[in-house]
């Protein structure tokens, strides 16, 4: 344990307004906080700033103009271009002049409905420069998603593309938005439209503007000055799934979210001001609007936005080109895309060949990390690869080990330690803690640190439901354990703790024995309904390049759970599939596999990857079991 990590976890626990307080002198306050923690009023209450102030005017200010911020690198297009702190601070000046032309002022609200570009960037920050509050909705999301979305969020305006690249796929997005603004009970004022050459749309209804018109409109108006706002006005909405198909808005403040964000960069991810970084996520998550776009521009380092996939664009070497093209000096990305990774280059010929330039760790987060995925990427990389955790409620890690403070402990299966400012627990149904090694759920002591939510956008219910299990503690919905050596390990959702006849067990475990063998390249477990025992597990497989006819692979499987577990496991059926059903974030659809083998009624989830997948699935199912 570094000194200085057990130095900021001792401080943030002792005393959190002290520690907090001084974390906050890292940012730029039109009135500074005089009060750290408010009860009534959340983080740094009575403090007043400007989150696009803080990711852009002050660097310019301090003589930083030309250092670059922004580098856009699109295999997916054969494009890469670059903007200065000065640079981007224009273009962004430009669309918050766009947007204030519509009338978007202070507190109202904007969805963006666009792909991997930099204008989705430009327009966040600008309508953190107006005060205004920003929906990123994925591009590409089904209408009927974006409709919910609409609804709840109320937006004056919606800014959009033509088109979006997923891989080898194009997707226009106008006939999606059309069918979305037509269906929504809540009229959207004005709908902007950024032309794409792959695929322009129409501009036909009076409602819609064409961007590059509306921004020559209005190249003469002056760029409008950051707006002043409390701490706790909200910078954006971001829509998670709930769990009763209607979206929940996570609300994130500007004041806590400038501080906890400012402080991970450096002392999570190790990243000084002018570091070259690179989030490979997308602006429709919570990693992109955390760690593509506000997390390093306040940090004053150099962010990456990629337009591509970890496979196809063009080849499994694409993620080791844009880290050495661009100097990344820390890289972020998910669990699943080393495992395509992986699949397409099991030996990481590529890998080996282009090399890891500056970069000196790689941070997972998103899946589960498999102990096989991560000791295959640090035996090729020769780097530190640390799993971390948080969640979109969280905004920012809480789990870590934390590089920037000379934390590299590690242990294959965990994601680290709590990162100051978090306490967590493990509590059984009683609410009370279980002994390190037990499983149980994971909870973190309220009020939880700066960054992390505030509320649910139009649902103050639903927030407090959060805390309402284990009074003072926020309930994550994830199982997991300490070990002896004080590591925590996340086994999986809650629900994904099955119970087969009486003995509780994790399918989160049963995966890491599955992921472990030879010809895997990645897999689920799921809890299925049994008549005789309640549940039982049934996992499905996807082989390695080369491994496809491998007859032997269901047959070890099978033998490695119960060898590892005994047969209390009960695993006896695996189905070897080429695919698994994700979202376009890399999180395996566990609880659609689990409808398919089940028989239930299942509908193609709006945050589907690739929608030919379930029927793949459906198929195997129908193969196998009879």
């Amino acid at each position: 344990m570094s000194e200085a990590y057990q130095q900021a976890w001792q401080a943030s626990t002792a005393n959190p307004e002290a520690f907090w307080a001084g974390a906050a002198r890292a940012i730029d306050w039109f009135t500074p906080p005089t009060r750290t923690w408010d009860e009534g009023g959340g983080w740094f209450a009575d403090g007043v700033l400007n989150t696009c102030h803080n990711a852009l005017d002050r660097h310019v200010a301090d003589g930083r103009g030309d250092q670059v911020a922004l580098i856009y690198d699109s295999p997916a297009t054969d494009a890469r271009a670059e903007w200065t702190y000065a640079a981007l601070l224009d273009e962004v000046g430009r669309v918050a002049a766009m947007l204030a032309s519509l009338g978007v002022g202070k507190g109202d609200r904007v969805v963006i409905y666009m792909p991997m570009v930099p204008e989705t960037a430009f327009a966040m920050l600008a309508c953190a420069r107006l005060g205004a509050i920003h929906s990123v909705v994925f591009g590409g999301f089904a209408a009927h998603e974006l409709a919910k979305r609409i609804d709840d969020a109320t937006p004056k305006v919606l800014l959009t593309a033509s088109c979006g690249i997923e891989g080898k796929r194009v997707i226009a997005y106008k006939p999606l938005v059309d069918e979305a603004l037509d269906s929504a009970a809540h009229k959207v004022e004005r709908a902007v439209v950024l032309q794409r050459p792959q695929v322009p749309a129409a501009i036909q209804s009076p409602r819609d503007l064409d961007w590059q018109d509306l921004r020559a409109a209005t190249a003469a108006d002056p760029v409008p000055a950051c707006e002043p706002v409390a701490a706790g006005h909200p910078l954006y909405i971001l829509y998670t799934s709930g769990t009763t198909g209607v979206p929940k808005g996570v609300v994130r403040d500007n004041g806590g979210h400038a501080v906890a964000l400012s402080w991970s960069m450096k002392h999570i991810y190790g990243i000084e001001p002018g570091d070259p970084w690179w989030a490979a996520s997308d602006v429709g998550w919570v990693v992109g609007h955390s760690y593509i776009v506000y997390g390093p521009l306040i940090a004053g380092a150099t962010t990456v936005l990629f337009e591509g996939k970890p496979v196809g664009t063009p080849d499994p070497g694409t993620y080791w080109r844009v880290m050495t093209r661009n100097g990344a000096k820390g890289f972020f990305t998910a669990p699943t895309a080393i495992r395509a990774i992986r699949k397409e280059d099991p030996d990481a010929t590529l890998l080996h060949q282009i090399g890891t330039g500056a970069c000196r760790a790689i941070f997972l987060a998103g899946e589960r990390a498999d102990p096989d995925t991560i000791g295959w990427l640090e035996e090729h990389s020769g780097l530190p690869v640390i799993d971390h955790w948080w969640q979109t409620e969280l905004g920012w890690p809480a789990i870590a080990s934390c590089f920037g403070l000379g934390d590299v402990r590690r242990r294959r299966g965990s994601c680290g330690f709590p990162v100051p400012g978090y306490a967590f627990a493990i509590l059984g149904d009683d609410g009370k803690p279980v002994p390190d090694g037990q499983s149980g759920a994971v909870a973190i002591k309220a009020p939880l640190a700066p960054g992390t939510f505030a509320t649910l956008w139009n649902n103050p219910a639903g927030f407090a439901k959060n805390f309402a299990s284990f009074p003072g503690w926020y309930e994550t919905g994830d199982a997991g354990h300490f070990d002896p050596d004080g590591f925590l390990n996340i086994m999986g959702r809650t629900d994904d703790i099955i119970n087969v006849a009486g003995h509780r067990l994790s399918t989160g475990q049963m995966e890491q024995i599955v992921a472990r063998q030879d010809g895997v390249a990645e897999c689920a477990v799921i809890g299925a309904d049994d008549p005789v025992k309640g549940m039982i597990p049934v996992a499905f497989v996807v082989p390695r390049a080369g491994f496809d006819a491998d007859e032997t692979l269901h047959d070890r499987v099978i033998a490695a759970v119960r060898a590892d577990l005994g047969a209390v496991a009960a695993l006896k059926t695996a189905f070897v599939v080429p695919l698994l059903p994700k979202t376009r974030s890399g999180k395996i659809l566990r609880n659609l596999l689990r409808k398919i083998f089940n028989g239930e009624d299942w509908t193609m989830p709006a945050t589907i990857e690739d929608p030919s997948v379930p029927e793949l699935i459906v198929q195997a199912v129908k193969e196998g079991v009879s």
